[in-house]
């Protein structure tokens, strides 16, 4: 399994306009991405963070995931918002993706 962490700091006064785009692409790409096996959105408690944690099955699951047309969407919706994206990728050593 593949994993995918990505921390998006939304500027100032956007976090709003942002979140309903980052909730409609990850249920876009669980529901319409067979090689997405997880992709949960998290806000930090100060609200200026969000956090995303996605499983794919493999890392041509995870590219064909970034070519996809509600990614691209959403990628060209947030440039505007987001001052800073980190984008970081794993190995899962233990695959237990089933949801609890």
């Amino acid at each position: 399994m593949y994993v995918v962490t990505v921390v998006f700091e939304p500027h100032v006064g956007q976090l709003e306009a942002f979140l309903p785009l980052m909730l409609e692409n990850a249920r876009r790409s669980l529901e319409d991405e067979p090689g997405c096996h997880r992709f949960d959105v998290c806000l930090s408690a100060d609200r200026r963070s969000v956090f995303l944690y996605e499983i794919y099955e493999d890392e041509t699951a995870f590219a064909a995931h970034v070519e996809t047309a509600h990614f691209k969407s959403f990628d060209d919706a947030i440039v505007d918002l987001v001052r800073q994206k980190t984008v970081k990728t794993y190995a899962l050593l233990e695959a237990d993706v089933r949801p609890s």
